[in-house]
Parts: C-alpha cells; sequence; structure tokens
C-alpha cells in the first residue's frame, strides 16, 4: 500500500475518532465550550426594510409581577391537561398527560407552560393593543378578567366563549378551541356599537422569564424558531440579547414583515410552543429581549384593524403548545395548511438524510412496535442500500487478503529500499487488478449514516423513553448496566451517565460493540506500516469507550451495522476461494511488531 492510500486510510480514522471523542468527552472535559443556549444553527434574524417600527401593541412587555388570583377555565384533552387564567385569558399551566419526566414508576407529568411566580415562568397570552382613538383601558389586556359566555371545560368538540365589553359600545368575544392533540385556535372578534370608528390591533405572545433548563446536548437546537414567507430561520437565546433595537419600547428586538405564510415560537428539545397567524395574509413576527427581567418573548402582530360602527372584525390565531412528535406536525403541515411546519423539528444539515432515515424508522416501528427493532431493520436496509458499492470493498479486501503472502515476500526482497517496495507493491497491485483505497468506501460511506442517525435519535421524541429488551429500558440514554457493579450483580449503583466513571466502566452494549468491530477488523488486511498495525488493533477498544455514553439506539445500530459487514464480508471473502483465519491469530494482533522488538 503506498503512501498515499495509507495517509488516506489513516486521516479517515483519526478523523472520525476525534468527531467521535469530541462529541462524548467535550461536554464533559470543556463545558465552558457547549453551553446549552449557544447549541443551535444559527441562522441569523434580519429585520425587513419596510417592517413598521411602530406596530409594536402597548403593554406588549410581559410583567414579572405574579397576577392576582382569578378563576380559571379548565382545559382536559387525551394529551393536555391545565388552566387558563381568566384574567387576561393567559395560557400558563399546562402539562403533557402521556410524557413524564423519567422512567421511574411514579415519576410527574412534563409540565410546559406555568404562571409566574412558580419555577420558570412560560405562558402565552392574545390580545388587542389600541390605535389611534383608543386608549389601553378600551381593549381587553393582560390584566383584564374576561367572563364566560358559553361553554365549560375546555376539550376537544368543546370550545369555550369568553366576553367583554368596554364604555365605548365595544363588544370582545374570543372563542378558544382545542383538538386531540396540541392545537389551541384562538378566534378573536370585536364589534362596534359605537358612534366613532375603533382602531386597534391584534397580538399574540409566547413569553419565557430567564433560560429554561436546557439539555446540554450539542446538535439540539433550543431557543426562538420560525417560518417567514418560506424561510426557516432558528435563533439561540445567547443571541436575543445582542438583537438590533428596532421596537418602539426601546428593547433589543427584530421586526420582521411576512406577507403569505410563517409562525413563530420557542422550541425545546422535545418541547415547543409556537403561534401560527392565518396563512395567506400579512403580519409582522417580532423576536424580543426584555434586559434586566431576562425575559424571552416571541410575537405575532396583526395589522392595523378599523371596525366602522355596526361593523365586527374577527381574527384567528393558532398556537401549537405539546410535543414534537412527527406524525401530528406532519398533519399539521399537509392537512391543516401550516407550511414548513415539519421543519420546527431539528433535522440539522444533513435534513436529505436525517428526514428519510427517521420516516423508514418510524414506518418499521409501526410494523414491529419496538423501536431497538427498527433500529435493527433500519440497519438492515441501510446494508442492503450500499451493498452494491460496498460489495466491491469487500473483494478489493479479500484479494488484498489473497496477497499478504507476495507481500511479505517484497518485503524481503526490498529491504530497507522503501522505494524499491512502494514500486514493486503498486506493480503487484495493477497486475492483480487491485484497488487498495477501496477499503476506506465502508467508512466514508457509514460516517453521514451514523451522523444522521446519532441526530434523529437525538432529536426525535419517538426515541425518547423508548424501551428496548431487559435492562434497556431508554434507547436515546446510554446503556445503564455497568462493570462497576458488575453489571448489577454488586448492591450498589453504576455510575451517572456522561461522567468519567461511567465511560471507564462501560456497560453490556459497549462491550458487545467492541467485540463486533474486532471481528470485523480481522477480515480486513493488515496495513504494511507496524505503527499503523498497532493503531488498528487498538481501535475496536477506543471505540468500545469513546461510544459507551451515546444513545443505546445508536450503539444497537453500530453492533448490527458491525455484525452483517462481518457476514457480508466473511461470505464474500469465502465466495472469492480466501478463507479467512479469524481466531488463529489472536495474540498475534497485540504482539509488538518484529521491525520495532529490541534485541
Amino acid at each position: 500500500m503506498d503512501d498515499q492510500n495509507k495517509n488516506l486510510i489513516l486521516a479517515t480514522v483519526l478523523s472520525f475518532l476525534v468527531i467521535l471523542g469530541w462529541f462524548v468527552a467535550g461536554p464533559m472535559l470543556f463545558p465552558q465550550w457547549f453551553p446549552a443556549e449557544t447549541q443551535a444553527t444559527d441562522a441569523p434574524l434580519t429585520a425587513a426594510p419596510d417592517a413598521p417600527a411602530a406596530t409594536a401593541p402597548a403593554g406588549s412587555v410581559a410583567s414579572t409581577e405574579p397576577l392576582p388570583e382569578a378563576p380559571r377555565l379548565t382545559i382536559d384533552t387525551p394529551k393536555l391537561a391545565g388552566s387558563i387564567s381568566m384574567l387576561g385569558g393567559r395560557f400558563d399551566d399546562l402539562s403533557l398527560k402521556t410524557y413524564h419526566e423519567t422512567i421511574e414508576p411514579g415519576s410527574p407529568t412534563v409540565k410546559l407552560l406555568s404562571p409566574v411566580g412558580q419555577g420558570t415562568p412560560y405562558y402565552a397570552v392574545f390580545g388587542w393593543a389600541p390605535g389611534v382613538g383608543l386608549t389601553v383601558d378600551d381593549v381587553p389586556g393582560a390584566k383584564t378578567e374576561w367572563q364566560i359566555a358559553s361553554g365549560g371545560t375546555l376539550s376537544p368538540g368543546k370550545p369555550v366563549t369568553l366576553h367583554w365589553e368596554n364604555a365605548k359600545g365595544l363588544k370582545f368575544l374570543r372563542t378558544i378551541a382545542v383538538d386531540d392533540d396540541y392545537m389551541f385556535t384562538v378566534t378573536d372578534s370585536v364589534e362596534n356599537s359605537g358612534t366613532v370608528a375603533a382602531n386597534l390591533y391584534s397580538y399574540g405572545i409566547v413569553a419565557r422569564h430567564g433560560l429554561p433548563k436546557l439539555q446540554n446536548i450539542y446538535v439540539v437546537h433550543e431557543g426562538l424558531v420560525r417560518r417567514t414567507d418560506g424561510s426557516l430561520e432558528e435563533l439561540k437565546y445567547s443571541k436575543f440579547a445582542s438583537l438590533a433595537v428596532n421596537d418602539n419600547e426601546g428593547y433589543p428586538a427584530e421586526v420582521t414583515a411576512a406577507a403569505t405564510d410563517g409562525w413563530i415560537g420557542f422550541t425545546d428539545h422535545y418541547w415547543m410552543t409556537t403561534l401560527i397567524p392565518e396563512q395567506g395574509k400579512p403580519y409582522t413576527a417580532v423576536a424580543k429581549f426584555v434586559p434586566g427581567s431576562d425575559i424571552y418573548q416571541a410575537e405575532v402582530r396583526q395589522p392595523l384593524m378599523t371596525v366602522a360602527p355596526g361593523a365586527k372584525v374577527e381574527t384567528s390565531t393558532r398556537m401549537f403548545a405539546g410535543a414534537k412528535e412527527w406524525e401530528a406536525i406532519r398533519d399539521y403541515q399537509d392537512k391543516a395548511g401550516i407550511p414548513g411546519f415539519i421543519d420546527s423539528i431539528d433535522w440539522g444539515w444533513f435534513f436529505f438524510l436525517t428526514k428519510p432515515i427517521f420516516f423508514v424508522l418510524h414506518w418499521l416501528h409501526g410494523l414491529i412496535g419496538n423501536m431497538g427493532l427498527a433500529i435493527i431493520g433500519l440497519t438492515f436496509i441501510l446494508k442492503l442500500l450500499v451493498l452494491p458499492l460496498a460489495y466491491k470493498s469487500y473483494v478489493s479486501m479479500a484479494r488484498m487478503k489473497e496477497l499478504q503472502p507476495e507481500m511479505e515476500v517484497l518485503k524481503e526482497r526490498a529491504g530497507d529500499d522503501k522505494q524499491k517496495l512502494q514500486k514493486d507493491m503498486m506493480a503487484l497491485y495493477k497486475e492483480r487488478k487491485v484497488n487498495p483505497a477501496a477499503g476506506c468506501l465502508p467508512i466514508f460511506i457509514q460516517i453521514p449514516i451514523f451522523f444522521s442517525l446519532y441526530k434523529v435519535i437525538f432529536v426525535t421524541i419517538e426515541l425518547r423513553q423508548s424501551p428496548f429488551f431487559g435492562w434497556i429500558r431508554d434507547l436515546s440514554a446510554p446503556d445503564s448496566s455497568s462493570i462497576f457493579n458488575l453489571f448489577g450483580l454488586l448492591p450498589w449503583s453504576a455510575p451517572e451517565p456522561h461522567t468519567l466513571l461511567a465511560t471507564i466502566f462501560i456497560g453490556v452494549l459497549p462491550i458487545l460493540l467492541g467485540i463486533t468491530m474486532w471481528l470485523q477488523q480481522k477480515l480486513n488486511p493488515a496495513p504494511a506500516d507496524p505503527i499503523q498495525q498497532q493503531l488498528f488493533a487498538w481501535m475496536p477498544f477506543v471505540f468500545m469507550f469513546m461510544l459507551g455514553g451515546f444513545a443505546s439506539g445508536l450503539v444497537i445500530y453500530w453492533i448490527t451495522n458491525n455484525t452483517i459487514t462481518f457476514t457480508q464480508q466473511y461470505l464474500i471473502m469465502r465466495s472469492h476461494g480466501h478463507k479467512p483465519d479469524i481466531f488463529g491469530n489472536i495474540k498475534s494482533g497485540f504482539k509488538k511488531p518484529a521491525a520495532v522488538v529490541k534485541k
């Protein structure tokens, strides 16, 4: 093998090791370099040149003062539980019935929205802002107490209507509806029974007070996400304070005018709260930060409305508040007319791979009913797709194995003349029609697939707390078994995941990974250089510890992939007349090369 090909293989392997090592050890060893709030793709948010700077509704900055006690409207759906404060009509109490904080029995359900004064406040509020001729007292705001006009508990198919009137003949109605999943529809109307035209704005706000508990996962975006006229944009929390001052209240903000479609909100690892105005109509999207109070806001502002005496106007805004389930979000996009909504799931740079990979994984899960088996099935499909390319590589490696005796003869003839050795080796390759670099092809194929699946497993909620068999109760978490307690035989707990001890005292899956990698390596031709031989010999054990902290689902994929690759390669080599001796030279892979043995 010539120097160029050796360097190519070595560079590929080392690059892969470095990338994997950075994903595993980086957040643990250098946490200051991996702040969770800076872990998203950060496409810059730019204000449209013609975006009106004076459309901010009065009183649109969230208050840090807890609201007084007020009657509440109960929310009860198959997936949601909570209530809406009648004071301001604020959505500030919402839990996800079907999701729990941990896999332990009795774990509380996930709390999505919470009121000011409890934990990290996170809520949504809808209202009206006065235009010319009206004051803040003439429109319902954050402290307006609504009254129930019709309906009781808010549930699917049972909307509730609220009402409020001012002293100038304006009657405000708000109808709130919710579906079986996570979509609320807020329809606001105002009827003018006075003698003077009324000018006013409609708005919706999602506000967070302080940073939420963020995941320390580099591949997951947490922060603002929005689509504006077909363009998807993401903004980290750490970038809010540096937004261009483009708000008439003087707060850092980005005000962007949308002409046709879009939505805006906050996304967490698995959950999202997003405002969706009526599609096909203009609106203004706003990202705002309130310094001092550390309040992050996502807003939808409607154009100025003029309500003539005796007339009535109506506007509707939807709000998604729940889990980023692929099926639900896809249906909202395809059936409910929300363009690009599926991209609220962070598919990453390799979206052209992550999207189809997840689609197949989801389909297999529907057929099999077990996500771990679905990952194994996906691995078989991927291996089948790349088999034509991999076949040539396996054939080439089989021929390389056949040439090993002749290579040894060439080494003896050349002695210390490396130039002659390289020349003779290349002549031998040419004569036997062998490409020594063909063995790199499986590595290049596997790298993008590996990182795409890595992204899918960490980002999609369908993998969260999904069990496999036995002790593997969460495929999105590392293997919970450990050598530390002899895999559960000793009466103490295994080290916490993502710690140094957990990296050292690995579990069953990483050990199986090391074994399958070692078996696969025994079929590959050994590099001519002794140093490279040692590097490749220890590689399975390095990967075994490096991947020990990865999600169980990803390790299961890698074990399955290695097993299939080993089987394919073994059969192909046998079909070409070469019978691999896998176990006959176990010790030879670890003894010191003859070239460096001290005499």
